[in-house]
């Protein structure tokens, strides 16, 4: 058995090595039930959440679930099946139901069979016994900070702050035998005020000692606040600062879209590896490593995580790939499986952009008129290949003249090539903030462009 999971925790992971034998169980089933090959991933969570509306916790709530994923390989057929049950009876059924899956889908014509056994290294800081056993009492003094910001500055808090730990292991007939345990803690709220204005924060991190709670409290409080009474301006082409939370939904989008070893494959992608979509100051990897971000050491194929240069100075690197894709290319699996059955192929689910060298003020300095934009809200694509996307602005939009923020503005709709938006990048804040997106954990800064485009104006 192997433990991967590295921060405060001891060497021997038991919750893992329990995950670990139940999936290996499950596999030996499955093999007995006449498949050629298998594989069972097991994922276990212990979850609680603090739920606060109207400035009051109006909701505490925990659970604990554990779910087998068994995939049956016949031939080339793959069936794929699941279920709650973790009993010797339960696994046999499981194995039934993914073997006779197999048995009547068609063939993969390029099955390439389950990954072999790689070497995971263990990651640092992926654990924080902090954040394991955080009680109800841990996440409502977190709030009270939350609530109090709030009520100084006169404004409304609703929000929440969750901690858990999640087990993933992963065992397969060809060897295949990983598990390891993290914790991910985060803390969101939105301020709203009395005339209107709204504010949004939110921070996460392995550690729920990390997260700074007033200091979120205060951010969403001060924009709650500082949003009152806005302004509509007419849509038109803006220079804007993106805050940390609206550059999260350009990463995410593009690895969505993009970075992705399928949509390359399927000629839907923007990538071309060594062509330039960015400016210079534009660096993204996928780093599963990076102890900045929520920190995974394989994926759910139980193959080694690979650091994966995405773009470095804005020109094309990599893609991210995972056992299935890897055999079409004639290249190794980064490790950016997901659990099968998996139609949208491997995302990458740690990406990591590069700081630059201006604090926050400096970014707003450089704006002779634009917009300072806290974050995006309802984005959609557009056109895929372009990396086209819809939205609006939410929860904190500032008109900025002579490098000075001089009040807010009524939300504004936009329709904007995301690649464009790397191209005229022209500032990067030195700091950046740990969130989680859609694809997984992220790390920002804060960034300012040349231009984006606003398409519409709201009326409230």
């Amino acid at each position: 058995m192997v433990s991967v999971t590295g921060g405060d925790t001891a060497v021997n992971d038991e919750r893992a090595n329990d995950a670990l034998e139940l999936a290996g169980r499950a596999v030996a089933e499955a093999m007995r039930d006449g498949a050629t090959e298998a594989e069972a991933l097991v994922m276990a969570e212990d979850a609680s959440l603090t739920r606060f509306a109207n400035s009051q916790i109006h909701q505490n709530v925990a659970e604990t679930n554990m779910t087998v994923n068994l995939r049956v390989v016949i031939g080339k057929r793959v069936g794929v099946a699941s279920s709650g049950r973790t009993d010797r009876e339960g696994l046999r059924r499981l194995a039934e139901n993914a073997t006779a899956i197999a048995r009547v889908v068609e063939e993969l014509e390029d099955w390439p069979g389950l990954p072999g056994p790689t070497a995971v290294e263990a990651v640092t800081g992926a654990y924080a016994s902090a954040t394991a056993e955080a009680s109800p009492e841990v996440r409502a003094a977190g709030v009270r900070q939350v609530i109090g910001a709030a009520d100084e500055a006169g404004v409304t808090a609703y929000g929440s702050f969750s901690s858990g730990k999640e087990t993933t292991a992963v065992a397969n007939s060809a060897g295949v035998r990983v598990g390891g345990t993290r914790t991910v803690a985060q803390l969101l709220t939105v301020s709203m005020g009395p005339d209107g204005g709204s504010g949004y924060a939110e921070g996460a991190a392995v550690d729920i000692d990390d997260i700074d709670a007033a200091g979120i409290g205060r951010e969403a409080a001060g924009k709650a606040r500082a949003t009152a009474n806005a302004v509509a301006i007419d849509a038109g082409d803006y220079p804007v600062v993106l805050e940390e939370y609206a550059v999260v939904d350009l990463l995410d989008m593009l690895g969505y879209l993009g970075f992705s070893a399928l949509a390359v494959q399927e000629e839907r992608s923007f990538v071309e590896i060594g062509k330039r979509i960015g400016s210079d100051l534009v660096s993204i990897v996928d780093d599963g490593h990076d102890p900045a971000g929520l920190p995974m050491a394989f994926d759910y194929e139980g193959v080694a995580k690979q650091r994966v240069p995405l773009l470095e100075g804005g020109v094309c690197r990599g893609v991210v790939y995972d056992s299935q894709t890897a055999a079409r290319d004639g290249k190794r699996s980064t490790g950016h499986g997901l659990p099968a059955p998996n139609p949208w192929g491997p995302f990458p689910l740690n990406m990591v952009m590069a700081p630059g060298s201006q604090s926050r003020e400096d970014l707003i300095a450089g704006l002779d008129r634009g917009l300072l934009v806290t974050r995006f809200h309802y984005t959609n694509p557009v056109h895929p290949k372009l990396a086209i996307i819809t939205g609006m602005t939410r929860d904190g939009t500032f008109l900025v003249e002579d490098g000075r923020i001089v009040g807010p503005v009524r939300n504004l709709r936009f329709t904007q090539s995301y690649l464009d938006a790397l191209a005229c990048t022209v500032g990067i804040a030195r700091d950046r903030k740990t969130l989680k997106g859609f694809l997984g954990g992220v790390v920002v800064p804060a960034i300012r462009l040349e231009g984006w485009t606003f398409t519409g104006t709201t009326e409230h």
